[in-house]
């Protein structure tokens, strides 16, 4: 690896850790807001991470990398972070799925 990806690689992942370490400061942004707004969520990176973890050939699966993600398992976090997605927010997850179908 050169000097340039090595360093780019670098800011990647410090940007990386940064937005893990933004959305956990901030629970109160809940998962289907983020969906309904960007269309991924906090578990979407969590399988992103795991996807991009078994290209390289390591075994991280889905609860370890949302335990990564979340900073804490995700049962914990649920029960303290999560609130139930109100009609508004699913009308608007639902709407958006069907337009991409």
């Amino acid at each position: 690896m050169s000097s340039n990806e090595n360093k780019k690689t670098k800011i990647e992942s410090a940007t990386f850790h940064r937005i893990l370490k933004h959305l956990r400061d901030n629970p109160d942004v809940q998962n289907i807001d983020l969906m309904n707004l960007a269309n991924f969520c906090r578990n979407c990176i969590s399988k992103w991470y795991s996807e991009e973890a078994k290209k390289i050939g390591e075994d991280i699966d889905y609860d370890a990398a949302r335990e990564f993600v979340y900073g804490m398992p995700y049962d914990k976090y649920k029960k303290k972070h999560q609130k139930p997605a109100t009609e508004e927010q699913m009308r608007l997850f639902n709407e958006r799925n069907n337009k991409e179908k």
